[in-house]
């Protein structure tokens, strides 16, 4: 299987030209990234696109529909789906938000899980069941949300921990969401979230940019560029992690132009170069 490594970007049917079209040798870009919903079913010319830039690069798949934390069944038939997905294009990495978004049927939005002992026993054994369905390791993400459980026996990097212990999986950290959720809610400060979390399980990690509705109030709409502040914990959290992981830039809307984006893809791989350059030194 394909293995990812350094700095890569989320594909998007808009951007596909600009992905053929590249210079690979010379680009920042290593790796692309692909929600596995919006193309089990896809075909015509977008999927043939598709096809032909992941002949050039190698394919993370990250899942928005498992609702790992949810009450409802897991969908066995789609999770086989995305096997053979997984399968045909080589992919050795799938991750998934740690959320729920279906409840008797799915809500369209993720939201976030009640963080208790009785919830890391329930995730953590849907998750086993998807890695036994997928055979293979999956990872989970820390997600932004907006409201508080009323019910918590600990905090949210606590329950990342727990359930990836408990799971036995890897950790997708969002650098970004990690900001955000320290803004909005005050709970964890960002480099407290970092210096907890588990980084022998960190596999891949995100950076992407938010809306600021007010001071106290970010959105994770991934259609800004990344603030300072997210750099700089970017950079805090490449610096304390045992190795490279690779990170990917998500951006959803507002695309300004392509070599914009690789400017800042070319910003996360020159933090990951110093901060191994940094590891190899000590």
């Amino acid at each position: 299987m394909n293995t990812l490594y350094g700095a890569g970007l989320g594909y998007k049917r808009s951007l596909a030209d600009d992905f053929l079209n590249l210079d690979r040798e010379n680009s920042p870009i290593r790796f692309i990234e692909i929600a596995p919903e919006n193309w089990l079913k896809m075909g015509g010319a977008a999927r043939k696109k598709f096809d032909a830039v992941a002949e050039r690069f190698p394919v993370a798949c990250h899942g928005l529909s498992l609702s790992l934390g949810g009450q409802d069944p897991l969908q066995v038939e789609f999770l086989k789906q995305v096997k053979a997905f997984l399968r045909q294009y080589d992919i050795s990495f799938f991750s998934e938000h740690l959320s729920y978004c279906s409840h008797f049927g799915h809500v369209y939005d993720l939201l976030p899980l009640p963080f208790t002992a009785e919830s890391v026993r329930h995730t953590a054994a849907r998750i086993r069941q998807v890695q036994d369905i997928l055979e293979q390791r999956i990872a989970v993400e820390n997600t932004s949300y907006y409201a508080h459980s009323p019910i918590a026996e600990m905090d949210e990097v606590d329950f990342l921990n727990a359930v990836a212990r408990e799971a036995d999986c890897d950790i997708h950290l969002d650098v970004n969401n990690v900001y955000v959720n320290a803004v909005n809610h005050g709970i964890v400060q960002p480099q407290d979230y970092i210096k907890r979390v588990d980084t022998s399980r960190v596999t891949y990690m995100h950076m992407a940019g938010h809306d600021e509705e007010s001071e106290n109030l970010l959105i994770d709409t991934h259609g800004q560029p990344v603030c300072a502040d997210v750099w700089d914990l970017y950079d805090y959290t490449c610096r304390i992690l045992p190795h490279s992981v690779p990170t990917l830039l998500e951006r959803d809307s507002n695309f300004p132009p392509f070599a914009e984006l690789e400017a800042e893809v070319a910003r996360i791989a020159a933090i990951q170069q110093q901060a191994e350059e940094t590891r190899h030194a000590a």
